[in-house]
């Protein structure tokens, strides 16, 4: 008879974020609100009860579970340094960074941007001191449902700080606000957050750029954003993703709808060796819209891992998901999307594709997109492709003179505007490409 397999120790369970590592977090924020801290404690313990994922757990199908680990970090304490130039300095009227999980530097006119409109643009830990009310209202409120429960608890435990941005009712921002968060030091770990609250017809273009100081280093991210559009109220919000590329990211996208509200999400893909993005998304009242766009450039042996899940709570409500990677050398992407639509969400429109440019024969795409509808008066469609680029297409640019890996960025370009037209701050749009252009040379 076979012995019984032991149970994992609590090491095993917990890496390098021991109980040691959070008593020593509690102690720097424990000027903080006392329901926080407790908060924080219950998710510590979850994250310590919780095993690491399995090959048998579906949230986690085709992922590559041999190079997750929770070992060999640290929870990093602001380092001062000289941060390279932001692409987007030139763009925002208000700007925050965060270096190592502590608020490193504002724009000198952010806070008078800010209150000029109204607008509340602040650190996550003066707002929990100064505004808790619609902290406790939104931050971290909506549930992990797409398989990284231990991982967003281990986000909740050690989040230390990050940008917390409320827009009051009928007013619009007229620049973007744009967050920086960095990671600097070997092994360190990171937890950015992003807090947005855009009240009854307010609007607002917020951007987060996530970097790695030196791109040699490697690091853990763990982070999230809450994103909670009121009635009439329009959201764009932007991400992009560039740390180095021997991290390790996980991020958790949280986003509620009300009465027609709009919320537009971008993130763009391009860092870190193991990503897994989670991306959730509740309309809850009737005329509320949700767009869920990501572009990923795939190199190397990087795997991207993406799950989406789009619910519809309430009737006469749409969303559109539309997820593009392209793909070189031995890269992986996985996608696995969910509609659900609830029994009471008639009329209901979702829309869900994912698209994968295969630029070499030896990456690998995955994809599982699904529906669960509960509602008989809906229009639901979802599809995934996998494809190279048309060699008519090629040979047409080539034939004009256009040497072979023009000819390729020019059509991987194309294949990309589709999500990048989206962006309506021409700035932004244009900075962006030119992000992406490097990274897919690089």
């Amino acid at each position: 008879m076979s012995s019984p397999i032991p149970a994992p120790s609590a090491t095993e369970l917990t890496g390098s974020f021991t109980r040691e590592a959070f008593a020593a977090h509690l102690t720097r924020v424990a000027h903080l609100p006392a329901w926080w801290l407790d908060r924080k404690r219950a998710a510590y313990e979850r994250f310590a009860s919780l095993p690491m994922p399995k090959r048998t757990n579906e949230g986690w199908r085709f992922s590559n579970l041999s190079t997750l680990t929770l070992d060999g970090f640290e929870v990093g304490r602001y380092i001062p340094t000289t941060l390279s130039a932001s692409p987007f300095a030139q763009i925002a009227a208000a700007s925050l960074t965060l270096v190592n999980n502590t608020f490193a530097s504002r724009t000198s006119s952010a806070a008078e941007t800010a209150a000029q409109h109204g607008i509340i643009f602040d650190t996550l830990q003066n707002a929990l001191l100064q505004h808790a009310d619609l902290i406790k209202a939104h931050l971290l409120t909506q549930p992990s449902r797409l398989g990284s429960d231990k991982f967003a608890a281990l986000h909740e435990a050690f989040l230390e700080d990050g940008a917390f941005i409320y827009v009051p009712k009928g007013v619009e921002a007229t620049q973007p606000i744009n967050i920086f968060h960095y990671a600097s030091g070997p092994g360190v770990a990171v937890f950015p957050h992003t807090l947005v609250i855009a009240e009854q017809n307010a609007k607002i273009t917020v951007s987060d750029f996530f970097r790695s100081k030196n791109p040699a280093e490697t690091h853990f991210a763990c982070g999230g954003n809450d994103l909670y559009a009121g009635h009439g109220a329009q959201v764009t919000y932007i991400a992009m993703q560039d740390w180095s590329r021997q991290s390790m990211s996980f991020q958790f996208n949280a986003i509620v709808a009300r009465r027609d509200a709009k919320v537009l999400s971008v993130n763009l893909h391009a860092g870190a060796r193991q990503a897994r993005h989670e991306s959730f998304s509740q309309l809850q009242a009737p005329g509320a819209h949700s767009e869920m766009l990501a572009l990923t450039i795939a190199h190397g042996t990087q795997e991207f891992d993406q799950r989406t899940l789009q619910i519809h709570q309430a009737p006469n409500t749409s969303s559109n998901l539309l997820y593009k990677n392209a793909l070189l050398d031995q890269a992986k992407t996985i996608f696995s999307g969910l509609i659900v639509v609830d029994p009471d969400a008639q009329k209901t429109d979702a829309y869900q594709s994912n698209r994968n440019l295969m630029l070499s024969d030896e990456a690998e795409a995955n994809s599982l997109p699904g529906l669960e509808i509960q509602a008989n008066d809906v229009r639901c469609t979802h599809g995934a492709t996998s494809a190279r680029i048309d060699r008519e297409q090629e040979f047409y640019l080539e034939a004009r003179g256009i040497k072979p890996a023009q000819a390729q960025e020019l059509l991987v370009f194309g294949f990309f505007e589709e999500v990048l037209g989206k962006i309506e701050n021409q700035e932004l749009h244009d900075q962006l490409s030119a992000i992406i252009r490097k990274k897919f040379k690089a």
